[in-house]
């Protein structure tokens, strides 16, 4: 999507801090930190919501997932890390191209 800023750092149109790229996805450092890692994994389809999955998109989240698993170490999550997909504007959604929020590196506050 031409206006969409993950569309655009998943081009190279804008840069990131990545720290892992596949033909899938891309997870780069969120420029907002809510911990002390704040990672975005992004696939690289656009799409906005849960809602929009297909059997093809549900692989795709699955595949992602698993390879945040396989990354944790190396990512600096080998102690716990939360994963967070805000869908919505009323749940704090505010680019509308499915992403997970990776957070740890630190014991994380539960609100």
């Amino acid at each position: 999507m031409e206006n969409c800023i993950f569309c655009n750092i998943i081009a190279g149109e804008i840069p990131s801090a990545k720290v892992y790229e596949d033909e899938e996805m891309l997870i780069f450092k969120d420029i907002e930190p809510k911990a002390k890692i704040h990672l975005l994994c992004v696939p690289k389809e656009h799409f906005s919501t849960v809602a929009e999955l297909n059997d093809t998109r549900a692989a795709l989240l699955g595949r992602i997932f698993q390879k945040i698993g396989t990354l944790k170490d190396t990512l600096g999550l080998s102690e716990g890390y939360r994963l967070v997909i805000n869908q919505g504007e009323n749940a704090g959604q505010t680019v509308h191209h499915l992403h997970i929020h990776i957070l740890g590196g630190e014991t994380l506050p539960w609100e």
